[in-house]
């Protein structure tokens, strides 16, 4: 690849000053010749035709059309694609793979809030947060130094499903903290488990044993109601479920209904649907923590996700091996 290679901006024109601020605009153009002004909604665009056929990097992001067949004809030169977002399955086609397009993606950086997200709500429901919000709201006053008991982060169960990268960003945000971690997945073997310092369950058992039971499995056909009624069924009593994958992986009829009995309690991030319907008894329930897809990137974070892509422009220019290459395999199982 050329020392200075062009390369084109292809996703939503609204999101590239959130990815790329004036100082990480900067460094990537002097790693690239890129027009920030010139960015590709549409391949089919005229605008962007003279560029794409020259192109020999695509930096893509949220809005990004699919790169087709009909793509890689117009962009012959076409070696590269950094996606600065997360999944990349809705992006990229089999003729990318038959091209030897080197492919990376931010999803790693992107993962990032999710865990810390998720780490928050651990070790807020940890201390019985939806139930003294509740109380606090009903008698507008509490007994001080009152000793709650059945609350508290020591020794606490968690359990998590789904050894994805958000997953073991989990477990690695947990390790510093007092608590005994599980993990279910069907593609992790002890050995492996050993090395993340968790112990392996199966997922019925990891149900029954979870004080938190934290849904990290990616959105695929099999996964599709992982969490169904049998599955609350079996947790204990108290046991709180929260959700940052998709909403697709929990059966939202049967968490309702254990839901309202004050069973168990839940965390969503992610519905299915979404957004709710209004009328959503989710919306209502005290015992129901639902707040609107914010786990991912946001704001500032979306910085992170731009840098990561520069990091890995500037690994590629030097030809280096990059640090979240995309794997044809790995990607068929994912999300």
């Amino acid at each position: 690849m050329p020392e200075r290679p062009l390369a084109l901006f292809a996703m939503s024109a609204e999101n590239l000053p959130k990815l790329f601020p004036p100082d990480a605009l900067a460094r990537l153009r002097a790693s690239v010749d890129i027009d920030p002004t010139l960015v590709a909604e549409d391949f089919h665009d005229p605008r962007v035709a003279g560029a794409l056929a020259r192109a020999e990097v695509l930096i893509t992001g949220w809005g990004s059309p699919a790169i087709d067949t009909g793509v890689l004809e117009a962009a012959p030169g076409l070696r590269a694609v950094l996606h600065s977002a997360g999944s990349v399955k809705s992006l990229i086609t089999p003729g990318c793979w038959e091209r030897g397009l080197v492919v990376s993606s931010a999803a790693d950086a992107n993962a990032l809030p999710v865990a810390e997200y998720t780490l928050g709500m651990i070790m807020l429901v940890g201390k019985g947060l939806l139930a003294a919000r509740e109380r606090y709201r009903a008698d507008r006053t509490f007994t001080l130094a009152e000793v709650i008991p059945g609350i508290g982060n020591y020794g606490r169960r968690i359990g998590i499903v789904g050894a994805s990268r958000i997953g073991r960003r989990v477990i690695e945000l947990l390790r510093p903290f007092d608590f005994r971690v599980a993990l279910a997945d069907p593609y992790v073997d002890a050995a492996e488990a050993a090395r993340l310092g968790v112990t392996l369950l199966d997922l019925d058992e990891l149900l029954r044993t979870s004080d938190i039971v934290t849904v990290h499995a990616p959105a695929t056909a099999e996964t599709w109601h992982l969490i169904g009624r049998r599955e609350l069924a079996l947790m204990e009593s108290g046991t709180v479920l929260i959700n940052t994958a998709r909403g697709s992986l929990v059966d939202t009829p049967a968490l309702v209904e254990e839901l309202r009995g004050g069973r168990i309690s839940a965390v969503l991030d992610v519905t299915d649907p979404e957004p709710l319907p209004p009328d959503s008894p989710l919306l209502d329930l005290p015992n129901a923590f639902v707040t609107p897809h914010i786990a991912g990137s946001q704001g500032n974070e979306l910085h992170r996700l731009g840098l990561c892509v520069i990091d890995e422009l500037e690994r590629l220019l030097r030809g280096v091996p990059l640090s979240h290459q995309v794997d044809r395999a790995e990607l068929e199982r994912a999300a």
